[in-house]
């Protein structure tokens, strides 16, 4: 069978162009007249830290520096279910940070330097989200249908797609999954434990599909030589920043904007939909490396639709009766 050869773009990166518009500040930029601002304000040297402590985290976030123009509500209120839901931080320490760049914002309004008071829709959470957000099976359809999976890139994020979904990684695991950790006879991949949240190391299954897909794209890298599974257009590893970014253009390109399409969605959605398919909450908690079942009960918790649909299927009454 003939090798598929893919269009490489080798040194052209996503193709977004670097140049700087003049007359706009970066996020950098702006932060630094903040803090300039905030030093004649006699605050203590430990709140000034924090200032830039949490700037850190968001930056983290983002994965890039921004210009004023391109400063949005939607990236502040997805900073807000990164650390609530990726990061699993608490509601008060999400509060903390969410007080000090609402702050930050605020400034950058009142200064002029962004148009939009994003600090009015950028709020402290009130209490832990009851529900997690989830994508339906059209979605990831739409999803992958705007995905050009005939250049390396594309390809690559293709890849990623079906292993975020199908074995329900964390995004620090999946940027850490190395080749020879990856059992294609098998189907399975090992997950070590420096790579991990719990620091346990784990196995994750695949499915047969993900295994093709996996066993293809692996035999079009071997030409990098590096032992990290998901790499960059030029072989260097990718980090979790340009992976959320990558889904988050992607969803926007596919229309999906009733919900945030980050790894911890397709996380959700694997959960879910693993259960619905007749899957059993214990072995999802392994799946999953959660070390307490309420966690892995939080992952799976259904619409009112999906209920109906699963009590359709399973109800004791249909069960005696017959539908």
């Amino acid at each position: 069978m003939q090798k598929t050869v893919r269009k490489y773009k080798r040194g052209q990166g996503n193709g977004k162009s670097t140049k700087r518009v003049l007359d706009e500040l970066t996020l950098d930029e702006m932060f630094g007249k903040f803090m300039t601002f905030k030093k004649t304000e006699a605050l203590a040297l430990r709140t000034i830290n924090e200032y830039y402590i949490h700037f850190e985290y968001l930056k983290e976030f983002l994965g890039e520096d921004m210009t004023s123009e391109n400063v949005t509500l939607e990236d502040f209120r997805g900073y807000i279910g990164y650390m609530l839901h990726e990061k699993e931080l608490a509601p008060m320490t999400v509060n903390i940070r969410i007080r000090t760049m609402r702050a930050f914002i605020r400034f950058c309004y009142t200064e002029g330097y962004i148009d939009t008071p994003i600090h009015e829709n950028f709020k402290p959470v009130k209490a832990p989200e009851d529900t997690l957000e989830s994508f339906t099976p059209e979605e990831i359809k739409r999803l992958l249908a705007v995905i050009d999976d005939e250049m390396y890139t594309g390809f690559r994020d293709k890849v990623i797609v079906f292993v975020l979904l199908d074995t329900m990684v964390r995004i620090s695991e999946l940027v850490a999954m190395k080749r020879s950790n990856v059992d294609i006879k098998n189907g399975i991949i090992k997950l070590e434990a420096m790579g991990t949240k719990t620091r346990k190391a784990r196995e994750v299954p695949i499915s047969t599909k993900t295994s093709k897909l996996l066993k293809e794209y692996m035999k079009e890298t071997e030409d990098f030589y590096d032992d990290y599974l998901f790499l960059t257009y030029d072989g260097h590893l990718m980090n979790h920043a340009t992976v959320r970014i990558n889904l988050r253009d992607f969803g926007r390109e596919a229309g999906i904007t009733n919900k945030r399409v980050s790894p911890h969605t397709f996380r959700h959605t694997g959960a879910l939909f693993y259960i619905m398919n007749g899957g059993d909450p214990f072995s999802l908690q392994k799946i999953l490396g959660h070390s307490d079942i309420s966690m892995t009960r939080k992952y799976i918790q259904m619409t009112n639709t999906d209920v109906r649909r699963q009590h359709n299927s399973f109800s004791p009454i249909n069960s005696i009766f017959g539908k």
